[in-house]
């Protein structure tokens, strides 16, 4: 190139000279350019800097090459990983939500009593019991009943008239029965359970009971798959139901508010649901949504009684990966509010502590939530509200194919 001409020439221009000069002297021309030199000398390191340049140039476009195939090889390598993460991932959610074909409620309650027969924990004889219990449920759509407390709310009621030297003022529930998880349901069975818990507290209202004719004993989870599957089919929440490929009975799939919302409305109970969609105060904590359901016990019930025993049904409370139910409400005396909550996580051992009168109020511990123990990110209501004519009832249905939430700005 001409830097290497300049090159040449600085080094050797006195003994440069032009083509054909005449002066006799011998010249000799280089092979890869137009310079004349001289002397062979000269000419054999002016070409070997040529051939010292080519090489450099050739060893650069090696490294590029080198280069590019390296960061092609790991492009594809993290592709590939992307790709398996999002496929292990994917799995994940599938089991998260039940929907990986694992089996259902039955099989998984089978599954988890073998593992007790085989660890020694629950006798064979207890296994077959047990097993013949379940059948008979599942085949009833009935609930067996293991997993429930009833007579808590009845328990505070009384706790509360008696005792409680910081409580201002508390508005309980209508009653309720508690129910858990049970082994056929561990880890994936909050939304049924609550549904079961607000259902034991609507079947106890008379002012339901035309909407609840057919449903007049609480049913097994398989059955709350069924009926949910039938709102589906009455065309409730179709995006919902594509979500689970409109298939619920024989999975171990997770429900939440909006599976809760068209059970009810296809059962012609009127209820809403409320998204507290972003913390409204300070360290991410939700001061609106217990001012709300201060406001949803209070509403008619404002006399000055210290315990007020209301006749409103429980509030199916959702967040990120677990429900629970609100069966009532503490003001203290500084003015702070508690929610009282039933956790189906929580065991019936646990919860028939809360039974036994004269309790010191340690049993609470259970079901107090402050505001600043509630910090979810987003927090959903279901809360039920009367009934539905029929007509409501296909417009409700017709509103759910576009949107079931109303936002709490």
């Amino acid at each position: 190139g001409p830097e290497l001409q300049e090159h040449v020439r600085a080094r050797h221009g006195h003994l440069l000279g032009a083509p054909g000069t005449g002066d006799g002297e011998q010249l000799y021309e280089c092979p890869m350019c137009s310079l004349t030199c001289t002397d062979i000398q000269i000419l054999e390191e002016h070409v070997d800097l040529h051939l010292e340049e080519h090489n450099f140039s050739e060893g650069i476009i090696r490294d590029l090459e080198l280069a590019q195939q390296l960061q092609s090889e790991e492009d594809e390598r993290q592709r590939s990983e992307e790709e398996k993460r999002e496929r292990e991932e994917f799995k994940k959610l599938q089991r998260q939500y039940g929907l990986d074909n694992s089996g259902g409620f039955k099989q998984q309650f089978l599954k988890n009593m073998e593992r007790e027969v085989d660890r020694g924990r629950m006798h064979p004889f207890e296994y077959h019991k047990r097993k013949a219990d379940i059948m008979e449920s599942l085949a009833s759509g009935i609930d067996d009943g293991k997993t429930k407390t009833s007579g808590v709310i009845e328990a505070l009621c009384s706790y509360y008239q008696n005792e409680s030297k910081d409580v201002r003022r508390v508005w309980l529930s209508a009653g309720v029965d508690h129910f858990h998880s049970s082994l056929g349901d561990r880890g994936w069975g909050c939304g049924y359970r609550n549904f079961q818990m607000l259902l034991s507290s609507l079947l106890q209202n008379s002012f339901y009971n035309d909407c609840l004719r057919d449903t007049t004993l609480i049913p097994s989870i398989p059955k709350i798959q069924s009926m949910i599957e039938d709102a589906w089919r009455e065309g409730f929440d179709p995006q919902g139901a594509s979500h689970f490929n409109n298939r619920l009975h024989g999975s171990k799939a997770w429900i939440g508010a909006c599976e809760i919302y068209s059970l009810l409305t296809s059962l012609r109970i009127k209820c809403q649901i409320i998204d507290f969609h972003k913390p409204t105060g300070p360290m991410g904590t939700h001061p609106r949504l217990f001012e709300w359901i201060l406001h949803y016990y209070s509403k008619d019930n404002e006399g000055g009684a210290k315990v007020v025993c209301t006749s409103k049904p429980p509030i199916y409370l959702q967040h990120q990966g677990h429900s629970r139910t609100v069966v009532g409400i503490e003001e203290k005396n500084n003015k702070s509010l508690c929610l009282l909550l039933f956790d189906p996580g929580c065991s019936s051992q646990q919860m028939q502590k809360l039974l036994k009168q004269n309790s010191d109020g340690t049993g609470l511990r259970l079901l107090r939530k402050f505001v600043g123990s509630l910090k979810e990110k987003q927090y959903q209501i279901v809360t039920v509200d009367g009934v539905l004519s029929l007509e409501e009832k296909a417009a409700r249905c017709r509103a759910s194919q576009v949107l079931t939430s109303e936002k709490i700005p």
